[in-house]
């Protein structure tokens, strides 16, 4: 995965507010490139400095593997949730999600201003050679 590409999924993360959430398809259609599964290949190696709880599948759905981790973060937040979740919560049993249609993220103007500032960086720099992020080269 190219180094820019994840630079900038990781730097749009970082401006969805507590409270909300987007897909991983969100953050790929913001940026203008890639998909749902480069995000979600971004996020899963690369994404624990940011805020990960807050990209999640269109289902609505935690992050696989780390429901009962992202739970505590949704509830501090007052991310809206359906399902089971205090029955999750204190027996790690129940079906939860996020409630995507009210929690989706819906950038203001001065948020679009800086996701246009991250797409289009990202634009200039793929069109430039990069090195490959594999640890190998340096």
């Amino acid at each position: 995965m190219r180094t820019e590409y994840v630079e900038a999924v990781l730097s749009l993360v970082e401006l969805v507010p507590p409270g909300a959430v987007v897909a991983y398809g969100d953050v790929a259609e913001l940026l203008g490139s890639g998909g749902a599964r480069q995000v979600g290949s971004v996020m899963s190696h690369h994404g624990s400095a940011v805020p990960w709880w807050r990209v999640l599948r269109a289902s609505g759905e935690a992050p696989p593997g780390l429901e009962a981790e992202a739970l505590p973060f949704y509830i501090r937040e007052g991310t809206p949730l359906l399902g089971r979740y205090a029955d999750f919560l204190r027996t790690g049993e129940g079906r939860w999600r996020v409630d995507i249609m009210a929690a989706r993220w819906a950038p203001e103007d001065g948020d679009f201003d800086l996701i246009d500032s991250i797409a289009e960086g990202l634009e200039r720099r793929l069109h430039k050679l990069s090195a490959p992020d594999d640890e190998m080269t340096e």
